[in-house]
């Protein structure tokens, strides 16, 4: 067990890079979802690793032992060994549930207090209106879903282009682009590695709002036009000042992420050059899919590596 451990710790390291590269030349829903896929697998495989470090360690402990009638000369192991990487192991994955619970805790409270102050203000379906001047727009996931806008947006775009931004933010909460966001700082919370994941899922969540928005307008220029004049005039620039404090940090904006590739993929709807090496796609998709299967496998046959230790030792009590 204490080589197949490692393995679901140590496999990011090549299982992130050849995600970020395979999800350039995919679409972005299906690049979303497999940066989000990957990133959970990976975790989970992680935590698990942990955990069995953990409880291989915990085994050593006469209390233990003497709960589950093992015979610790036959449990194998070094426990001068054992014992402190299980400590070290529990440390991080107690700080691991930790981090992830204050992530979701956050994510929550955010969403929650975002809610409370557009409340207030004007709703007209799904979309509500703020009467703040700095131009801002976002999608605000919950019961209902609300496209939030401020009146300094409204101005700065024409009415066709208006449309065009709430179709953008309203793919966002479609898709429920905020939970792929949330499984991802969760996941990169249980492993740091998979904190490289977040900026292509971002961009590739923003290019599926894209897609959707143009087809629902039927205008790829429209919608370009409109993303790069609501970046341009949006929060964050010069002219416009500091975003909204109403803005959770949770929430999906049109004008977030690399705003002028955005554009260009949308002037340009052609397959990347990425795309038309379908044998290089294949190869790193397969290193892809390798990477995780030795996680999970690493997993696996650690875990069956201590059950099989336990077996032993509990069969020469049982004589």
């Amino acid at each position: 067990m204490i080589f197949a451990v490692w393995v679901p710790l140590l496999m990011p390291l090549l299982a992130v890079p050849a995600a970020r590269r395979l999800a350039e030349s995919l679409p972005p829903r299906a690049a979303a979802w497999l940066l989000t896929g990957c990133a959970a697998a990976l975790a989970l495989c992680a935590g698990a690793a942990l955990g069995l470090l953990v409880a291989a360690g915990a085994l050593w402990l006469p209390v233990v032992a003497a709960l589950g009638n093992l015979s610790l000369p036959l449990l194998g192991g070094d426990p001068s060994l054992t014992v402190p990487v299980a400590y070290a192991a529990g440390a991080l994955l107690t700080a691991c549930a930790v981090a992830a619970a204050r992530r979701g805790l956050r994510h929550r409270a955010e969403l929650r207090t975002a809610r409370r102050a557009t409340d207030a203000h004007t709703v007209a379906g799904d979309l509500c209106i703020l009467p703040d001047p700095v131009p801002d727009a976002y999608a605000l996931p919950g019961k209902p879903h609300r496209v939030v806008v401020t009146a300094g947006m409204l101005r700065a775009l024409a009415p066709a282009e208006r449309e065009a931004l709430f179709a953008h933010e309203r793919a966002h909460l479609a898709g429920r682009h905020h939970l792929f966001l949330l499984t991802v700082a969760l996941a990169s919370a249980c492993h740091p590695l998979l904190r490289g994941l977040r900026a292509p899922l971002a961009y590739a969540l923003e290019r599926w709002a894209d897609e959707s928005a143009a087809s629902q307008v039927g205008d790829r220029r429209l919608t370009a036009r409109a993303i790069g004049r609501a970046a341009l005039a949006g929060p964050g620039t010069p002219a416009a000042g500091p975003p909204s404090p109403r803005r959770p940090g949770a929430a999906l904006a049109a004008t977030a992420g690399p705003v002028p590739r955005r554009v260009a993929a949308l002037l340009s709807p052609g397959r990347p050059a990425a795309r038309r090496r379908p044998a290089g796609r294949r190869l790193v998709a397969a290193a892809l899919l390798a990477c995780v299967a030795f996680s999970a496998a690493g997993t696996l046959d650690a875990a069956a590596d201590l059950h099989r230790s336990v077996e032993t030792a509990q069969g020469e009590t049982g004589r």
